[in-house]
């Protein structure tokens, strides 16, 4: 469905160190670095890609309100672990890791905004009670 995701940045070398980590632990590499933007993953036919930038406009980034994305994982632990290493990098917590039912069985997330402020999740699907 989707060719790539985008997040606009600042602070391009900041948002390459907390993407760096973040992606090494999804084991996404960096597949392309400019001057102004970053990407991980695909950039082809084949994949998605996850791309930062500096706005093409010249202006700065904003955050939308209601804009998030979030990223799969295999397992709750690794949702743990993502969590902690965005912390540690620079973003804020919003919401800790742990199962919401309410978005089904299974549904296991955590929520951070990186440097800029943008909304990210990391999400296992099928997490068992007490990952």
């Amino acid at each position: 469905m989707f060719a790539y995701a985008m997040l606009g940045t600042n602070d391009l070398p900041k948002a390459l160190r907390f993407y760096d980590a973040l992606m090494a632990l999804l084991g996404q590499e960096r597949c392309w670095t400019g001057e102004n933007e970053a990407s991980w993953g695909a950039l082809d036919a084949q994949g998605v890609g996850f791309c930062v930038t500096r706005p093409f406009d010249g202006e700065a980034a904003r955050v939308g309100n209601g804009v998030m994305l979030a990223f799969k994982t295999p397992t709750a632990e690794l949702v743990k672990t993502l969590h902690e290493t965005a912390l540690e990098m620079g973003g804020t917590s919003e919401g800790a890791p742990g199962l919401r039912p309410h978005y089904g069985d299974g549904f296991y997330v955590a929520y951070a905004r990186d440097p800029d402020g943008n909304k990210i999740a990391f999400v296992c699907y099928d997490a068992t009670e007490g990952a």
